[in-house]
């Protein structure tokens, strides 16, 4: 949980530092630029002159789209190569600029968009680039698209200065974007590895906000010449839905677990259903309605981890953390409309930083989930294979090692030791002093079988008062040697637990043909053996 959070508090702390050396370069214009957006009829004709009848000053531009028209005046007391592009948003579907000089002339004229099929200049900005002779000059912008994230503010620039100042914000998006697609392909995988629905839901999230910001952004008008508007708006109208099912499965949002909140995600699901029906029927709302969809996703998230953390649920606090992050972002990304003191950063860009931010700390939600997994795997492993009263082997961890053991043997032709010890008279020492007294007679006898044994030697508790050992490659005399130090030492322990003594078997293999389970039953009747004649002895046999 605290990486979690470290991890959060650096990624916010970079996303700030970052915006903040992002901004310097992407700064104040180098020119004056005068003018006034007016909203304009759409069969009003503005190609063939600057003004037209019908045409109304706005202050601010419709979200919801349609034709605008603006018009302002520049002067110049050099020659310079400029740049003419839109600050706050690059959302706009087709722009036709001209400018005229003094005498009313065109001189120079462009157009683009997301729509248009005009080449971009450069690298996704809707940026056109001007070579002008000292003068005055009018400049007319017709612009239509079927809806706006924010107010497209037409800037004027050097090129070289603009050169600079757009790196910043398209290294952020291909960065991004480049993160989003493979975390993308990352729950994919996850998903069909796991056969985890939630993993896959998150999967679609991403890819609705990569279809998004990929067009917002320009980088499908770049890259693949796509051109479909909608693609900014219709994909977030499902990416919405697929989010609040992403955290009712991932928080375990259920009628039994949380009944209100679990109403409440199911509502809003079918709400955003309404949304894609109404987005159908008037697509120039579709962005409107993405907007309000965002902003009730994000509080429900924030909502369902602040009460699901405060249920105890796992993964609930580092979803916290993530989500916290991203509501900031978020809803910074969904209620500006112009950006102050930058040209070349849109609101675009605080958007997609806010779902890469939060993708980023969700995957780390996942390491730390697989983190906890594998610690309770490995404590399952070691609670399958360990006697817990002894810290030895057990049976099953016993047969597991020694059999990999034996046909490691066989292959390289190794010989093979194996000892067999029982306690004799131990339900005697039960029964007369308890089986705490018992408990510790068994303790005595690991601790002096693994103080007496060697680092490579496999030592086990069976079970009840029986333990056994495994010697790889040891010679004759070592195998008998080993049996008759174990004997001493483990006399030597049960001294305080009388009348409890040890029957040992040794049984050394110089070519190992058997199974594991045939050599263990060889010990284990040797050992039977010595019960059988008198007890408290150590018999030792070499099978060749």
């Amino acid at each position: 949980m605290r990486a979690i959070f470290l991890s959060s508090h650096f990624l916010y702390v970079g996303t700030l530092v970052f915006l903040l050396f992002a901004w310097t370069p992407c700064r104040a214009q180098a020119f004056g630029l005068n003018g006034q957006w007016y909203a304009a009829p759409n069969n009003c004709t503005l190609s063939s002159t600057p003004r037209c009848t019908g045409i109304e000053p706005v202050n601010r531009l419709d979200r919801t789209g349609g034709r605008f028209f603006w018009q302002g005046e520049f002067t110049l007391v050099q020659p310079t190569d400029l740049v003419l592009d839109f600050k706050n948003s690059s959302t706009i579907g087709l722009f036709h600029e001209r400018i005229f000089d003094a005498r009313g002339h065109v001189i120079a004229q462009a157009e683009g968009g997301i729509q248009s099929a005009a080449p971009n200049p450069f690298f996704l900005r809707h940026g056109r680039e001007f070579t002008l002779q000292p003068g005055h000059y009018r400049l007319t912008i017709d612009l239509v698209s079927p809806f706006l994230l924010a107010q497209p503010m037409p800037y004027l620039d050097t090129l070289r200065h603009y050169q600079q100042a757009i790196k910043p914000g398209d290294a952020l998006t291909l960065l991004s974007m480049g993160v989003l697609l493979g975390l993308m392909f990352y729950y994919i995988i996850l998903s069909a590895i796991r056969r985890n629905a939630t993993d896959g839901t998150y999967a679609l999230f991403i890819l609705g906000n990569l279809l998004y910001n990929g067009t917002a952004l320009l980088v499908f008008r770049e890259l693949f010449d796509w051109h479909w508007f909608y693609l900014v708006s219709f994909p977030i109208l499902f990416s919405n839905a697929i989010y609040i099912l992403f955290v009712l499965r991932l928080l375990n949002i259920t009628h039994e677990t949380n009944p209100w909140l679990h109403r409440v995600g199911i509502m809003l699901l079918g709400l955003f259903a309404g949304f894609v029906l109404l987005a159908l029927w008037k697509p120039h709302w579709s962005l409107e309605i993405d907007r309000i969809g965002v902003g009730l996703f994000l509080s429900y998230g924030l909502s369902a981890g602040i009460v699901r953390s405060r249920q105890g649920h796992f993964s609930a606090p580092a979803y916290l953390i993530a989500v916290l992050i991203f509501f900031a972002l978020g809803v910074l990304s969904i209620s500006l409309n112009k950006l102050t003191g930058t040209n070349t950063i849109y609101i675009e860009h605080l958007g997609l930083l806010a779902v890469t931010v939060e993708v980023l700390l969700l995957a780390l939600v996942l390491a730390r989930q697989f983190s906890q997994l594998r610690t309770q795997f490995e404590r399952a492993s070691i609670h399958a294979t360990q006697d817990m009263l002894t810290g030895l082997k057990n049976r099953r961890g016993f047969f597991e090692t020694g059999i990999a053991e034996v046909e490691r043997s066989k292959r390289n032709k190794h010989p093979l030791s194996i000892i067999f010890l029982d306690l004799d008279n131990f339900k005697q020492l039960n029964d007369s002093r308890g089986h705490d007294i018992g408990d510790a007679a068994l303790r005595a006898t690991a601790n002096a079988l693994r103080a007496n044994l060697r680092a490579n030697d496999l030592l086990a508790r069976l079970g009840g008062d029986e333990f056994a050992i495994l010697l790889p490659e040891v010679s004759h005399d070592i195998a008998a040697e080993a049996g008759q130090k174990i004997c001493v030492a483990v006399n030597a322990a049960l001294r305080d637990f009388l009348p409890v003594t040890a029957s040992i078997g040794v049984i050394r293999f110089t070519h190992v043909t058997q199974t594991f389970s045939a050599i263990m039953k060889i010990a284990d009747e040797l050992m039977y053996e010595v019960k059988r004649n008198g007890k408290n002895d150590v018999y030792f046999r070499q099978i060749d």
